[in-house]
């Protein structure tokens, strides 16, 4: 694990819950196109539901724990991971994080997309050690533990990249370049050596699940009705039901629902001095009945939309208010 030392390192402003998760599908920047690397600190109790919310993204992400348990959810698996453990999500992933039994949880996050490994070409190197990564033939996610020793070698490699990019010392970008392509060569190679069972591509439950994740996000101020969602995966409404009961364990009233509560409390912290009502504010987001806002938010946030507005323009702690951890699943 990283020393005492290294975590002191000054990462200020390294984390940013509201740029960093605030899509569905995560567009966000993770460092740039130069150097598209980013390593997060993540303390899931600064978070009001301390969990991470539903996204994916098109970087690879490869989490370590400090300290306390996080249970990390895809659409066919929860895997709950203790401190020391490692664990990578591939890219374009479906995933949300949380802390176990809600006590602390603290991790550390790595962020990358391959292009900086293998360019924006094709290319020899993209043939061989890109595209079979990216078929999920040969990994969607994985565990990696101490006690294997093949898994440990990659621990310490990114233990070595996330203090390299912790105290940003001169050449850290190329040295990490490097330890990256160590780490994909070890993975790649173990990982093509030994019988693993075929998996299948992002299965057609969270395709069609994150489709119309995006639908809701477009048209949630609308008045969406099932028909409409499952219309917008070319699905009956039954089997829109099944697929989102089957990958994030709710149907899709209930996912819309709390998408707009989460959008009126995102309104709430991106305009705190605002004097626009209750009533606008539950418009605003879908809601023809104030009553049944008022009684819905306070379900997922433990008050009402007036408590929250007091409490957001009170606080001296954004994060503590941060919306986007309210939990979508």
């Amino acid at each position: 694990m990283i020393n005492d030392n290294e975590k002191k390192a000054d990462v200020s402003g390294s984390f940013h819950p509201t740029s960093t998760y605030n899509n569905l599908y995560d567009k966000s920047e993770h460092g740039n196109l130069e150097y598209p690397v980013s390593v997060y600190q993540i303390d899931l109790d600064q978070h009001n539901s301390r969990s991470i919310r539903w996204h994916w993204h098109e970087e690879m992400e490869i989490l370590l724990i400090g300290s306390g348990y996080a249970k990390v959810t895809t659409d066919d698996e929860e895997q709950i991971l203790t401190p020391g453990q490692g664990f990578i999500l591939n890219q374009n992933v479906m995933h949300s994080i949380h802390s176990v039994e809600d006590k602390k949880c603290s991790y550390y996050s790595l962020v990358f997309h391959p292009d900086f490994l293998f360019g924006y070409t094709s290319s020899y190197l993209r043939t061989n050690f890109l595209h079979p990564m990216q078929s999920f033939s040969v990994l969607k996610t994985m565990l990696m533990e101490e006690q294997n020793a093949w898994h440990k070698s990659m621990l310490n490699i990114l233990n070595k990249i996330l203090s390299v990019n912790l105290t940003k010392s001169f050449g850290y970008e190329m040295v990490t370049k490097g330890y990256l392509c160590q780490f994909w060569a070890t993975l790649l190679n173990r990982l093509l050596q030994v019988n693993i069972p075929a998996t299948p591509n992002i299965s057609m439950n969270e395709q069609r699940v994150k489709q119309a994740m995006l639908y809701i996000r477009l048209h949630h101020a609308e008045a969406v009705s099932l028909e409409d969602i499952a219309d917008s995966i070319s699905v009956s409404k039954s089997e829109c039901c099944r697929c989102f009961k089957s990958t994030i364990q709710m149907t899709p009233f209930e996912y819309l629902m709390k998408y707009r509560i989460f959008e009126a409390s995102k309104q709430i912290l991106d305009d705190r001095d605002s004097k626009h009502s209750i009533a606008d504010l539950a418009l605003s987001v879908g809601f023809n009945s104030i009553s049944y806002f008022n009684k819905l938010f306070k379900r997922y946030l433990n008050c009402t939309p007036t408590e929250y507005r007091e409490r957001v323009a009170n606080s001296s702690n954004v994060v503590e208010m941060d919306p986007f951890a309210i939990p979508l699943f």
